[in-house]
């Protein structure tokens, strides 16, 4: 199907679409840390302004810490409203993972000092909001706000995870973060889990099912 001289395709480029029809104020929300065995899962949203580009922003997991560093400060100084919020491992436990990273996005849209006029949602899951919004796949490598907000929800949890590695040495969180690597497993074979740890997560549930 052939489209008018200068549209844009809503599937190929969301944000450039909404754009398109006028809209400016237009929110990429993301969420890290769906994976790891401890720590919480953090959203961020983030409007930015029409025609801003963050030379290398993609998706945060394809950047070196050093670049994702320097591209959060940029995104801070620029953007028109920006917001982070986490959920901890007991509501991760309750509520499951999926659900707990829809409702930590949801939470960081309604934060926004701005109200969006479109929402662009990494996946392909709706939130539990009543804004206007597009679930986009892959989306932190297609609309510059989501993989705004992934970097930006990326680099404040790796910081949370540091220094939270000064409550709990043993387990060396600064290093992994949280995720389930070989010297993570370890540390949970001599210590056990804490209270950071996801407990219906495998590689911790079986240290409570054993009563650990």
């Amino acid at each position: 199907m052939s489209r008018a001289p200068g549209s844009v395709d809503v599937l190929a480029d969301p944000e450039g679409f909404w754009r398109f029809q006028g809209l400016t104020l237009i929110a990429g929300v993301d969420e890290v840390g769906r994976g790891p065995l401890a720590g919480p899962v953090v959203a961020a949203a983030v409007i930015l302004p029409a025609g801003i580009a963050f030379p290398g922003l993609r998706d945060s997991k394809r950047l070196s810490p050093e670049v994702r560093v320097e591209l959060d400060g940029q995104i801070r100084a620029q953007a028109l409203a920006l917001a982070l919020r986490e959920v901890g491992p007991r509501q991760i436990e309750r509520q499951g993972i999926l659900a707990a990273s829809l409702h930590a996005m949801a939470r960081a849209i309604r934060d926004l000092s701005l109200v969006p006029e479109m929402v662009l949602v990494d996946g392909n899951q709706p939130l539990p909001l009543t804004y206007p919004q597009q679930p986009v796949i892959k989306g932190d490598d297609r609309c510059p706000s989501i993989a705004a907000a992934s970097v930006v929800a990326k680099v404040y949890r790796d910081r949370l995870m540091e220094d939270l590695h000064r409550r709990f040495p043993q387990y060396n969180f600064a290093r992994h973060k949280g995720y389930a690597t070989a010297e993570h497993l370890e540390a949970l074979r001599c210590w056990g889990p804490c209270v950071l740890h996801r407990r219906t997560f495998r590689g911790v549930k079986e240290w409570m099912e054993n009563g650990e």
